[in-house]
């Protein structure tokens, strides 16, 4: 098959350094295009980094994204325009927000993840089955460790399994937010869904979802020890949607999970 022409942006963050790495071992890709916010004056992989610009993504295939949501929106906008495909691991969207990318997602193909870890997504599957099977006696938390340069909290991922609980016991995820921690050694259970985000080292990202009724706690948990676990993730990702009709899909679209 020919290969998927790529355009990858945040190209110099930390992810967009992981995502040229991967796709530059995967002989399913080429890198067409690569941009950042800001002028850079050198080459990577022989591309000279530009702005996001429909002459930035006139030749790509599919786009991947790993920003911040101000920029993945303004991707969004051009994409359109484009008819291109694009992948979202950008974390951090309002309510708001999401109801504008479902509303581009009607002319586009995309699929949007809080975290493109197979494995972690599996982990969601996992906390929506218990939450269901489990009854109203059992409350729930959620505990997430990242390294000390991320900002928001709590992360994507976090939320990811926040909405795994609510849609497990067929409520409003925003409804059953509750409170948000960052740094505490202990926070307790809640009626509502509360959320403890540590920020320290260089850790690369640890998820925990307990519940507990008081006579006992069941816990699913899931580690990361290398950031390739989420640029190759996104890369099985853009081949998987490289084919789909415009729609907003999800890892777990692509895992098969019903």
């Amino acid at each position: 098959m020919k290969k998927i022409k790529l355009a990858i942006t945040g190209c110099m963050g930390r992810m967009g350094r992981k995502l040229i790495q991967s796709a530059k071992k995967n002989r399913n890709f080429k890198i067409v295009s690569l941009t950042e916010n800001k002028k850079i004056n050198r080459k990577v992989l022989g591309i000279k980094p530009e702005l996001n610009s429909i002459n930035a993504f006139k030749k790509a295939n599919v786009i991947v994204d790993f920003t911040i949501p101000r920029c993945t929106l303004d991707v969004l906008k051009i994409a359109v325009k484009l008819k291109k495909k694009v992948v979202i691991g950008t974390t951090g969207f309002t309510k708001k927000e999401e109801n504008i990318l479902r509303k581009y997602s009607k002319k586009i193909p995309i699929l949007k993840a809080g975290n493109m870890s197979l494995g972690v997504n599996l982990l969601m599957y996992l906390t929506e089955i218990t939450s269901k099977s489990l009854g109203r006696e059992y409350l729930s938390k959620v505990y997430e460790v990242h390294h000390k340069h991320k900002k928001d909290y709590p992360s994507g991922t976090a939320l990811m399994l926040g909405r795994g609980i609510a849609d497990g016991k067929k409520k409003d995820f925003y409804g059953m937010i509750g409170k948000k921690y960052l740094n505490k050694k202990t926070f307790p259970y809640g009626n509502k869904i509360n959320f403890n985000s540590i920020r320290k080292g260089s850790i690369i990202g640890e998820h925990e979802v307990t519940f507990s009724s008081g006579k006992e706690i069941i816990t699913l948990n899931h580690e990361s020890f290398d950031r390739a676990l989420y640029s190759e993730g996104a890369l099985i990702a853009a081949k998987w949607l490289f084919k789909k009709k415009p729609g907003l899909y999800s890892m777990r679209d692509l895992l098969n999970f019903k």
